[in-house]
């Protein structure tokens, strides 16, 4: 008989133990033969790992396959979801950004999340059963339980975090802007009027005395900003405006108005208080009379038309400094905190001052310096500039792990500090403009003297000045 024809002798523990290293096969995951220390230990680091990798393969291989399927399936999803997000980012942003700004797209995402986390949480428990502690060599057990549990809490926590984050998106977005489909942009723009409401403890009512409108094109994501003053006057409206009954000539020509000063800002305070019947659709609108007649007047004095308009509560803007964490300012004068002018025109009554130099500023100093209007040689038009530089200061010092950590707080503080007409389905196409116009040059243009005399305006030239600013992205945008 040749040496091929004489029985193979049957494996003894210890080749057994050295052919089950690999544990490639399912029958050794599942039945594992013999139960030596060294096989349960490798088995048990194999399904622990696996549960990390491929959530619901554990059980699979050694386990319920129906839980196991059922695991496997709800991780393909999971994987096949993200892998349409990602493949969105690059070729279709809109779409996913519409998506997480949609208020029913964010409850789908949260649903996910907390579902695929408690999931996760039954899968891992099930493992940490079929590992066999027991069978598991002793200095390994408490190894094992230990990277199965901060492995649970890491994917778990990602998840109910994002879960979470979720949540507080869709309730600050639900607050902040009207539940409506998207609007298509205005001859290739997107033009939205920014109210700076000055309301405070010391200040009867809300007052806008902050004005300005940012024009954004729909195609490249350009950005012009036009700012105005306050104390504009002879403000034509726009062709339709309700106002133009009373004030054909323009508000305040020859100081004509309903209230003491006729200005621009003073518009709001008159509707508001006077003629509110003048819009009896604002608040349907999510508006209010008064921000509607500043639409009209804002619309005629630059000659173009406003989509949407932004009321933001510079009382409330203090709140989401401090959630931010403060912001960083260079002054360049000496900004009085508190403090009014006595009958001889003096400053009296300061309690402090912010002097010339780089401060980090807490919300209510922040609003101090972002408000005050005594102080300066410039007047009001320095607290314009003030007023601008506290804004970019925020937007150029958001901190992406800032905003994550304190993420409640600066959606809590900003539904209380913002107002608006922007349809929740144009939030969307908005979020895209603002990644596109991310490190391109705003062309800015504040309509305050020396280029323009505000008690005598000149509306053509403030007119040409908006066509040709605007002019280059809509040729663009029409060629």
């Amino acid at each position: 008989m040749t040496r091929a024809s004489y029985p193979t002798a049957p494996p003894t523990g210890r080749s057994r133990d050295a052919q089950g290293r690999g544990l490639g096969a399912s029958s050794t995951l599942r039945t594992p033969n013999p139960v030596t220390e060294g096989v349960m230990t490798r088995r048990a680091w194999f399904l622990v790992v696996l549960n990390v990798l491929v959530p619901g393969s554990a059980q699979t291989l050694a386990g319920s396959r129906r839980l196991g399927r059922f695991g496997l399936g709800c991780t393909l999803l999971l994987w096949v979801l993200a892998a349409a997000a990602i493949v969105l980012a690059f070729t279709n942003r809109g779409v996913l950004l519409a998506l997480v700004t949609n208020p029913i797209g964010l409850w789908l995402i949260q649903g996910v999340l907390v579902g695929y986390a408690l999931l996760w949480i039954v899968l891992t428990f099930d493992t940490l059963r079929l590992v066999r502690f027991v069978r598991v060599r002793g200095v390994l057990r408490p190894v094992l339980a230990a990277v199965s549990v901060i492995a649970l809490i890491a994917l778990t926590g990602t998840a109910a975090y994002g879960a979470f984050l979720a949540g507080v998106t869709r309730d600050a977005i639900s607050d902040v802007f009207r539940s409506s489909p998207p609007e298509p942009p205005i001859d290739g723009r997107y033009n939205v009027m920014l109210l700076g409401g000055d309301a405070g403890p010391d200040r009867e009512g809300l007052r806008p005395d902050s004005v300005s409108v940012i024009s954004i094109d729909d195609a490249t994501g350009s950005v012009s900003m036009f700012g105005l003053p306050r104390d504009l006057t002879d403000i034509p409206f726009s062709e339709g405006s309700p106002m133009l009954a009373d004030y054909p000539d323009g508000y305040g020509h020859n100081d004509t108005c309903d209230v003491d000063v006729c200005q621009l800002n003073s518009i709001y305070t008159e509707v508001e208080l006077k003629s509110p019947q003048l819009y009896p659709d604002a608040a349907k609108e999510g508006s209010e009379p008064g921000i509607e007649a500043m639409r009209d007047a804002v619309e005629g004095a630059l000659g173009i038309t406003l989509q949407y308009y932004v009321l933001i509560d510079m009382q409330g803007f203090s709140d989401l400094i401090d959630a931010l964490g403060g912001i960083d300012i260079t002054a360049t004068e000496r900004v009085p905190i508190g403090g009014h002018l006595d009958d001889a025109g003096d400053l009296v009554g300061v309690g402090a001052w912010i002097e010339p130099g780089k401060h980090h500023l807490d919300g209510n100093h922040a609003l101090w310096y972002a408000r005050s209007r005594y102080g300066s040689e410039h007047g009001d038009y320095s607290r314009m500039a003030r007023q601008r530089e506290v804004q970019e200061a925020m937007i150029n010092q958001l901190d992406p792990a800032t905003v994550l950590t304190r993420f409640q707080q600066v959606a809590l503080a900003g539904a209380q500090v913002v107002k608006t007409d922007i349809p929740q389905g144009t939030l969307g196409r908005f979020a895209d403009l603002a990644l596109k116009a991310k490190g391109q040059k705003v062309d800015d243009i504040e309509f305050v003297p020396d280029l323009i005399d505000p008690a005598a305006p000149d509306y053509d030239f403030i007119h040409s000045e908006v066509a040709k600013s605007i002019a280059p992205a809509e040729d663009t945008a029409g060629g």
